[in-house]
């Protein structure tokens, strides 16, 4: 990969210029720090934006849903697609609506993804995405059946340009301090917490190592 993603009209960031950042570290960096991500798409002139969860290897995407489902026929199809993922880090209170905002951390990525065919490679990426989501995962769970694997549909995309735009400042009001309101910001987390287990598998899963897993995993942000 370059180290910066090349600006062009379709990815330049045009209002709040001086939070665009380009390099990879910083998009990479965004997109690994969250499972959710937006797939934006159009049909027949109609625009889409599908949540769903996300995994990145290198300078590409790949995420996952039903075979016959209209996002993955669409996109598979060679259709262009707008990723994009963002993280909340917090609510910034100023003096006046006007000057109030959010610290956040964005990243916008542009492709054309294509269907994942290979079964060998189709099993490499889940394995993949499910070692990120908690490791060691994968080689417990009961085998994919070859009717899941037929129902699923993987696709992956070229990252071809993106862009990050992030604040993470506090109001930019300092101007007014002697107006009489509380000013700052008040930081925002996403936190795991403790495992709940499974009505039915409760006695079975005592001491499994996933739970193992979680018990250090569990206070602290992806």
């Amino acid at each position: 990969m370059t180290q910066d993603f090349p600006q062009n009209d379709r990815n330049r960031i045009r209002r709040g210029h001086l939070r665009a950042k380009y390099d990879v570290s910083t998009v990479c960096a965004i997109l690994d720090s969250h499972f959710l991500c937006h797939v934006g798409f159009e049909i027949d002139g109609q625009p889409h934006a599908i949540p769903t969860c996300h995994w990145r290897e290198g300078n590409r995407l790949y995420w996952h849903g039903s075979s016959k489902s209209q996002m993955i026929t669409h996109l598979a199809a060679g259709n262009p697609a707008c990723v994009t993922v963002t993280q909340l880090d917090g609510l910034v209170l100023a003096r006046s609506a006007f000057s109030t905002s959010v610290n956040y951390r964005s990243v916008m990525c542009y492709g054309t993804p294509s269907l994942v065919t290979d079964e060998a490679e189709f099993d490499r990426q889940m394995k993949l995405f499910f070692e990120q989501i908690v490791p060691g995962r994968w080689d417990q769970l009961r085998p994919m059946t070859a009717q899941e694997r037929k129902a699923t549909g993987l696709l992956v995309m070229e990252i071809d340009d993106a862009a990050a735009k992030v604040r993470a400042a506090p109001p930019g009001d300092g101007a007014e301090a002697d107006f009489p309101v509380w000013a700052g910001v008040i930081p925002i987390a996403t936190v795991q917490r403790d495992a709940v287990v499974a009505p039915e598998g409760a006695r079975a899963a005592l001491n499994h190592p996933t739970l193992e897993r979680f018990s250090w995993q569990n206070d602290g942000n992806r």
